[in-house]
């Protein structure tokens, strides 16, 4: 594992930022990191980036932590090489400028000064200096807030690249788009604690509603398992699909046909204000 968190706790006097909180992510995955504001994510990177003390609970990271927190800083008035180098003279064991440079594809632009630079390239200038640090582990808060889809879309572009050169990527968004597109597990935090974890598509397959047309509704009805609604066509009801199938298979063995049966998909965004509601 890249990261096993347990019992995690924070308090700021007296607001609690991390009450108990889990995280585990798997070595090589880009793990996404979701919840309201105020959910205790920020809270939870910087404790991983080593800015923050912990009250309470065991954190244990598979190697070097690099990435940032919030916004990545840059001065404006050097260029973007000039910003790393920087950087790279205040740690023991930097890596290459030139390479993380290449790695974020500014290599073209590295000699510019950064104040003229646009809010995507800032971004990758802060994804390269979380790259000097040699991670295991790149630490990505909201990397693509403000950038117009364009810059969104060639930022998810890099976090694909990245991860598939067997970094590990923990990404923190509000962008559901960007989660979905890139993230093959999240973590949900909600009030300092994790409320749900594991694979996206698991997220996305949550109960969701069904709509149903039998030969028999009324039979139909007795055998349901979950109450079932009127719609215009048929019936309709919410189930896990363990649920419905016990249902269309208690509809078989009773003779009632199961003429038409759509699931509809959950969205992410619905299944999260699910979960954090």
């Amino acid at each position: 594992m890249a990261v096993e968190a347990r019992g995690l706790r924070k308090a700021f006097g007296d607001v609690t930022a991390l009450d108990g909180l889990d995280l585990v992510v798997a070595a090589g995955s880009v793990h996404g990191l979701l919840g309201p504001n105020g959910a205790g994510k920020t809270t939870l990177l910087r404790v991983l980036l080593g800015l923050v003390s912990l009250d309470e609970g065991r954190c244990e990271v598979d190697g070097t932590v690099g990435g940032f927190v919030e916004a990545p800083g840059s001065w404006p008035y050097l260029t973007g090489r000039q910003n790393l180098q920087v950087l790279s003279a205040m740690d023991d064991d930097p890596g290459d400028v030139g390479e993380v440079l290449d790695r974020v594809g500014l290599a073209d632009r590295a000699d510019t000064k950064v104040g003229g630079w646009s809010l995507g390239m800032r971004q990758r200038l802060g994804i390269a200096a979380g790259l000097l640090r040699r991670p295991q582990l790149l630490v990505l808060d909201e990397p693509a807030n403000g950038l117009d889809p364009l810059g969104a879309r060639q930022l998810r572009d890099l976090i694909r690249v990245l991860a598939s050169q067997g970094l590990t990527v923990l990404l923190c968004s509000h962008d559901l788009t960007e989660v979905d597109a890139v993230c093959s597990d999240v973590t949900v935090v909600s009030r300092g604690r994790d409320v749900w974890r594991g694979p996206v598509s698991q997220l996305k397959a949550r109960p969701g509603r069904c709509l149903l047309t039998t030969s028999d509704d009324a039979r139909a009805r007795l055998l349901a398992p979950v109450p079932l609604d009127d719609t215009e066509v048929g019936l309709s009801f919410v189930a896990d699909t363990a649920a419905v199938d016990r249902f269309v298979l208690a509809l078989a063995n009773e003779g009632v046909a199961v003429r038409t049966l759509e699931r509809e998909a959950l969205p992410l965004e619905q299944a999260l204000v699910e979960l954090v509601s």
